[in-house]
């Protein structure tokens, strides 16, 4: 870090946030920024029988962050809890991550999602406003591209209506509709960023990002032999997760809230992404991929673009990453990881 990025982030030093969805692929990259700049880091994680906190054991074993984060056991799905917490910590910043943000398992399991996705960010807000009667605190929103579901235009921005497709995105739009409640009849600093999709080598691997990359570093070391895929023509407005946490971070330091599209402004099918990733390590498409009827989702979203106008023109920010870039990163990450699995294999 530069000495002049050094002294800016001085004066984010002793600010307190409170980040729900932690041990996920955003909230390992929005920890990372915060604790960079100084902030002291709060996160919520869910209590289980197994270790989840893979994607930020690194930032515990960084020195320069000792004692700035600190993890606490905790649900959406209980509300006193939350309550308990926000009024403890008194964080400056929430940032609400969390939930079952898998679309398609959404379908499953959809009672779950929306419990903790739209009822679950109704807890959290009601918490902080109650926070906000005894001090200042500004709440981000996770919402999704997914709302817009069956577009009413191309592309979609701040004033374009939703039509949800999955109980996932029902859940979305009734928590980002909460939280313009909330700032409208509490005033509070409360905004939502509808992030389109957006990936990283930390994305969960039964995303189709992920489950692509991982399967042509496979594929490529002998430790897979096919990859069964849905559609293949969807069209989505990929980015990389790590720009888009900045994009939340931008939306609490602005002197009245907002909601913002954030987006690349490009789109991309999912043969586009299949067709890098194979060709990244050196392997062709065909004889390894074939479609299974089973992934394919019962109301599908044909196409997402997304128009970061409003975000370019107010917060600042553009997109640092592109699309080629993207692929390359998370099928070189995962070509890694077989070429390890395979070393490992082979001397056994």
């Amino acid at each position: 870090m530069n000495a002049a990025a050094d002294n800016s982030n001085q004066k984010y030093a002793g600010r307190r946030a409170l980040v729900t969805g932690i041990t996920g692929q955003d909230g390992s990259y929005l920890a990372e920024l915060l604790l960079a700049k100084g902030y002291e880091v709060h996160g919520l994680v869910r209590r289980s029988s197994t270790f989840n906190t893979t994607r930020i054991e690194h930032i515990y074993n960084d020195p320069h962050d000792e004692g700035r984060l600190h993890l606490h056991h905790g649900d959406l799905a209980d509300g006193g809890c939350l309550t308990n917490l926000v009024m403890g910590i008194e964080p400056d910043e929430i940032y609400n991550l969390a939930a079952q943000s898998h679309v398609r398992v959404s379908f499953d399991q959809p009672i779950y999602s929306v419990d903790i996705g739209a009822v679950g960010a109704l807890r959290l807000l009601d918490a902080a406003r109650q926070l906000n009667s005894r001090r200042p605190v500004r709440f981000y929103q996770a919402s999704s591209s997914e709302m817009f579901g069956k577009v009413a235009e191309t592309p979609q921005r701040e004033t374009t209506p939703f039509h949800p497709r999955s109980p996932y995105a029902c859940a979305k739009v009734f928590a980002f509709h909460q939280t313009v409640n909330f700032r409208e009849a509490y005033d509070m600093y409360a905004c939502n960023g509808i992030l389109f999709n957006h990936e990283s080598p930390r994305r969960g691997e039964t995303f189709v990002t992920r489950k692509i990359t991982r399967a042509a570093g496979r594929i490529r070391e002998g430790l897979q032999h096919k990859l069964y895929l849905g559609n293949l023509d969807s069209k989505r407005d990929w980015g990389f997760a790590g720009d888009y946490v900045e994009a939340m971070w931008l939306m609490l330091q602005q002197d009245e809230p907002r909601d913002f599209v954030i987006a690349t402004g490009e789109t991309h099918t999912v043969r586009e992404f299949l067709e890098l990733s194979f060709k990244h390590v050196g392997m062709p498409v065909d004889p390894h991929v074939e479609i299974d009827p089973r992934y394919f989702r019962p109301a599908e979203v044909d196409l997402l673009l997304g128009d970061a106008s409003r975000a370019r023109d107010i917060l600042g920010w553009v997109p640092q990453t592109s699309f080629a870039e993207l692929v390359g990163m998370m099928a070189e990450h995962d070509w890694r990881e077989a070429r390890d699995e395979r070393r490992l294999t082979d001397a056994a």
